[in-house]
């Protein structure tokens, strides 16, 4: 099909003399709320026993499965992972005799009321021989903060080339690629918030709920734009 002269001339992707190529990065940041508290949680167990020890684990673990499952919807997942009990030899004497037994059972549980939070981890902690360890703050994968990084980062790569365009008095025609250099994910923490807390209950008085202020979630997004312009006015 014959192209009249007043047609704009066709986008190559290396750019021409008529069609010059203008490459350009967009980058966003965005400090939003977290979404998800997560904790982690160690029931343990010691005895000389091995029956008596591991009784002694399952029944601390009810516990702790019960408390958490007893929060409701405030707990969103609730998972258990390692399970350990072995064994412990006397460092002296022949033949392998059994000092102790040691059992744990690692639990992981998915918060999102956070007005609950404190509360439920002091009440953790306060368990017989249970190790909390968190909170550890993120976002659902789904977020709509996901997705305004990524447009923001479009926005700014569109912005840039058309303030490098007009500085050369020309204007933007087509836009050639579009690149996704880094996704939409929270930046390395920037401070640490985890805690450990382990406690022998021996009162009856329950303990003060901990005071835990969420950690916002830097979002970092990335994309590289390549553009066609009109030949510049030099």
């Amino acid at each position: 099909m014959a192209t009249s002269s007043e047609d704009p001339p066709s986008a190559a992707p290396y750019g021409t003399p008529a069609a010059p190529l203008l490459t350009v990065h967009g980058e966003a940041h965005l400090d939003v709320a977290p979404e998800i508290a997560r904790i982690g949680v160690t029931v343990t167990s010691r005895g000389k026993d091995r029956r008596t020890t591991l009784d002694d684990l399952t029944r601390r673990n009810a516990t702790a499965l019960d408390l958490l499952k007893s929060y409701g919807d405030a707990v969103e997942r609730l998972e258990t992972g390692a399970l350990s009990l072995s064994p412990e030899l006397k460092d002296k004497g022949r033949g392998e005799r059994v000092h102790a037994h040691h059992g744990s059972v690692h639990l992981t549980a998915d918060l999102t009321d956070f007005t609950v939070l404190g509360e439920l981890t002091t009440r953790l902690a306060d368990l017989d021989l249970t190790r909390v360890d968190g909170p550890w703050w993120a976002l659902r994968p789904d977020s709509p903060a996901h997705r305004q990084a990524r447009q923001q980062a479009v926005h700014e790569a569109v912005r840039r080339a058309r303030e490098y365009a007009e500085a050369l008095g020309a204007r933007l025609t087509a836009l050639l690629e579009l690149t996704d250099t880094g996704d939409a994910t929270p930046a390395p923490p920037r401070t640490g918030r985890t805690r450990a807390l382990a406690h022998a209950a021996t009162e009856d008085t329950p303990a003060a709920p901990l005071d835990l202020e969420p950690q916002r979630q830097h979002l970092v997004a990335r994309v590289e734009a390549r553009f066609t312009m009109t030949p510049p006015r030099l």
